[in-house]
């Protein structure tokens, strides 16, 4: 799944490219992202150590059998279920439940309380969001002080969290279920971040703040993280589907979109709000065109452009007038020849993937002029 998937040539995200970093769910989110017209490069930034193979979270589970807790903080719901049935695999179910039914049981939110319910427990409390703000709050207004507190981890490290409660003279014991590790295979990870910095994406999503702190990490050990930074400042939208999973990119100074509901869906209907909001919109000769992503289109029909096509379609719409210099649209094209020659074929390029109406060329005196007329045949002319 690494490689692009193909698109739709409808849909609100139709003409955009979107870069997906989960591990986890991946294929629901890619599913959600070409439903909705958008092209999708994958790469895990993170591979999840199955719990069944999981000596931390073995030695986690014993550790909490023998020494009991006075309270266990149950963090998501899938994390929770796989917890209670690795300590199944391992013989350790009855004991582990046996536990929890002695302690203070706490649930982060309505899912969390079903999967603890599911498990023939019941929980002290639970918010009746989802936010661990509300568990801290209730926590500290208790007293942490010489309590012994176990909080169910699921990959992310709830920065602050345990800060706040080892603050309060808690001890806190970590239960790392589902441990994220770097991929086996590095390959798709640096080709996603190829596309990135060069721009051949135009989104790119994180759903765990372990992958946001990974992609960042083999950015800076490939000499590559200033040009992330500003692919992810400028040009490439990075969607976190909530504030944990964006806490990395806003430590390195990354401004990132997140929906209000930190779920797979709410963050696919922000990227079909954000994208086409920053698409350029032209009204020319009568016709519509609209250059979103790596895709044009006019009056409503998706036309592919080449990529030395594109930069120059780019370049020309950042000015006003579509007038630009000559030495803007010649480095407009990379690799492709820094000529007159090298422009006219990017627009001979240009014209066939447009089709009608047609694209004319013009040269004036200070660069050139683009346009588009619906009769006309395309000429290159002095002027």
């Amino acid at each position: 799944m690494d490689d692009e998937q193909q698109r739709p040539d409808h849909g609100p995200l139709a003409g955009f490219t979107v870069g997906v970093t989960a591990a986890r769910r991946a294929d629901e989110l890619g599913a959600l992202l070409t439903r909705r017209g958008a092209a999708v490069l994958h790469a895990p930034a993170l591979r999840i150590v199955p719990l069944a193979d999981d000596g931390e979270l073995l030695a986690a589970t014993k550790q909490l059998i023998d020494q009991a807790p006075d309270v266990v903080i149950a963090t998501t719901a899938i994390g929770f279920r796989g917890w209670i049935e690795a300590a199944e695999g391992w013989g350790l179910g009855e004991a582990l439940l046996g536990r929890l039914r002695t302690v203070e049981l706490l649930a982060r939110g309505p899912k969390v309380k079903g999967a603890v319910r599911a498990a023939g427990l019941t929980e002290e409390w639970s918010p009746s969001s989802e936010s661990m703000a509300e568990v801290l709050d209730k926590l500290l207004e208790e007293g942490v002080e010489g309590r012994r507190v176990a909080v169910q981890l699921h990959g992310e490290p709830l920065p602050g969290f345990v800060e706040a409660l080892r603050a309060g003279g808690a001890e806190v014991v970590g239960v790392p279920v589902y441990r994220w590790m770097p991929p086996e295979d590095i390959g798709p990870v640096d080709r996603l971040l190829d596309a990135t910095v060069t721009r051949g994406l135009d989104a790119l999503t994180f759903t765990s703040a372990p992958a946001a702190a990974s992609l960042l990490s083999r950015a800076e050990e490939r000499g590559l993280l200033a040009e992330l930074l500003a692919a992810l400042g400028h040009d490439v939208l990075p969607a976190c589907v909530g504030p944990v999973t964006a806490l990395p990119l806003q430590a390195r100074g990354v401004d990132t979109v997140q929906p209000e509901r930190f779920r797979l869906g709410p963050l696919v209907q922000l990227l079909c709000q954000e994208l086409p909001s920053r698409a350029r919109v032209l009204p020319v000769a009568g016709h519509r065109m609209e250059i979103r992503g790596h895709a044009v289109l006019v009056d409503g029909d998706l036309r592919p452009v080449p990529p030395a096509g594109m930069s120059l379609l780019r370049a020309l719409a950042r000015r006003p007038g579509w007038v630009v210099p000559r030495a803007d649209l010649l480095r407009a094209l990379p690799g492709a020849g820094r000529d007159e020659h090298a422009v006219e074929t990017a627009m001979a390029r240009l014209r066939t993937a447009l089709g009608a109406p047609k694209l004319i060329q013009t040269v004036v005196k200070r660069g050139y002029r683009l346009a588009l007329d619906a009769a006309a045949d395309t000429k290159y002319a002095d002027g």
